[in-house]
């Protein structure tokens, strides 16, 4: 304690201005890793949906359904296509 006592006054504020730094670093760096990795889909809330559903949807919000899914699927193997490529160049 005897150390933090000897600093002058105000020195609380730089410290808070390195960690307010850090946390927009962080927030940039997430953003940026969601925007990458398809993270920004308004369509995600369809995945949530069954065949079983289809009795209780409309017939277009159960075709766009089926579409994301698809689409999904589609994303899903191209990812892992790629990252089996990049294991297969790495070896």
């Amino acid at each position: 304690m005897n150390y933090l006592d000897s600093l002058g006054d105000g020195w609380t504020i730089y410290l808070w201005l390195v960690v307010g730094a850090l946390i927009i670093a962080a927030s940039i760096y997430g953003i940026r890793w969601a925007s990458r990795n398809e993270q920004f889909d308004e369509d995600i809330k369809y995945l949530v949906f069954t065949e079983s559903d289809k009795n209780k949807m409309a017939p277009e919000e159960y075709a766009k359904s089926r579409q994301v899914l698809n689409d999904q699927r589609a994303s899903r193997e191209r990812v892992l296509k790629q990252q089996e490529e990049e294991r297969n160049r790495a070896a």
